[in-house]
């Protein structure tokens, strides 16, 4: 059957406010465009993942975007008009795989799907926005044209809104961040009580939160997690330090041996954390281990330099990744995989 007797469109699902409408318009407008020209339609509702392969939390939203998918099919069959062309409903998660970051790696996936399957002709959800909506990022809808797809927006009415200048969300960001600014700045004075340093702590942390806390927080701070999170942290911070002494000795041995046996590399490996925080305290973690220097972080790969075999070693042996993922993941996060294991199962690269 060949593109000219039968229609056939693809729909990128996500949760959205017009994603309801979405589909029925995608369903008639397929419906009519095959009526027209007498044939049959199919239209493809395919979920990009947006989760991480090696995510703790992977089956529980791989079982949301199922059933997303399923409410999908019910209402596009419901949108169907019976005395018009046939309609089939297919629907697909993919990239489930891969690291989705950005709409051009969304995008990417979504096109070659489209390929396998014979489509060019994509309906977009005007709210549907994967990979984050910011100014710096080309949207979703050009990307997919530039890699040769006919898009189209759905005419879809968006959901007005209207934000409180401060909501519950945002004043849960300014109190964590005036909270840990007010904390720092007692300590750095030694935790005085006196009146003036009282006042003027909780100014600084004032502004600082003011201006801070969109920006130090991406998101609403999650709350409860958040005291299992520094309880963990607070056995993370002695392990470290462990490491920290022990790599201390192996460097001032390799320093102090006459042969100097140093075997500098560039290694890279895509670690199992994903989100600023995690990130950052592994990679800060790396640098501040001796022997190994985080030269660079672009969202999962990690560019580190290696002094010497044994610390190369141990970067690929992952006790610092397990040890981060035990912080912010819990002990489910804890049992994965090392870099070097994944790297043997091909899920990683080593250079």
């Amino acid at each position: 059957m060949t593109a000219e007797d039968h229609t056939r469109m693809l729909v990128p699902v996500g949760e959205s406010p017009t994603l309801r409408n979405t589909v029925a318009y995608a369903v008639r407008v397929a419906q009519d465009d095959a009526t027209e020209r007498g044939v049959s339609a199919t239209v493809h509702f395919v979920y990009p993942a947006v989760w991480r392969a090696v995510e703790p939390t992977r089956a529980a939203k791989f079982e949301r975007a199922e059933e997303l998918l399923e409410r999908v099919e019910v209402w596009a069959r419901e949108d169907v008009e019976p005395d018009e062309a046939d309609v089939t409903v297919e629907t697909a998660i993919v990239g489930g795989e891969e690291y989705l970051f950005s709409p051009a790696d969304f995008a990417r996936v979504l096109y070659q799907y489209a390929r396998r399957q014979g489509l060019d002709r994509v309906v977009v959800d005007p709210e549907y926005q994967p990979g984050g909506n910011a100014p710096m990022l080309r949207p979703l809808e050009f990307e997919l044209s530039e890699l040769g797809l006919s898009v189209e927006e759905a005419p879809v009415e968006r959901a007005t809104r209207r934000t409180a200048l401060v909501g519950r969300e945002s004043a849960a960001q300014y109190l964590l961040v005036f909270g840990a600014s007010y904390l720092f700045y007692l300590t750095l004075g030694g935790f005085s009580l006196e009146p003036f340093e009282l006042v003027t702590g909780a100014i600084t942390a004032g502004i600082v939160a003011a201006v801070l806390s969109k920006i130090a927080l991406k998101g609403p701070p999650q709350l409860g997690q958040l005291p299992g999170q520094l309880a963990r942290m607070a056995l993370y911070v002695p392990y470290l330090l462990w490491e920290i002494a022990r790599a201390n000795v192996a460097i001032a041995y390799v320093v102090l041996h006459p042969k100097l046996p140093i075997d500098p590399s560039l290694e890279r490996f895509e670690a199992a954390v994903w989100g600023d925080v995690p990130a950052t305290t592994l990679a800060n973690s790396i640098t501040l281990t001796p022997g190994t220097l985080t030269v660079d972080v672009s969202e999962r790969e990690f560019y580190v330099h290696a002094l010497t075999r044994a610390s190369r070693e141990d970067l690929f042996e992952g006790g610092l990744e397990r040890a981060v993922r035990f912080v912010f993941y819990g002990r489910p996060g804890a049992r994965i995989p090392s870099p070097r294991e994944r790297l043997a199962d091909g899920e990683g690269e080593e250079s």
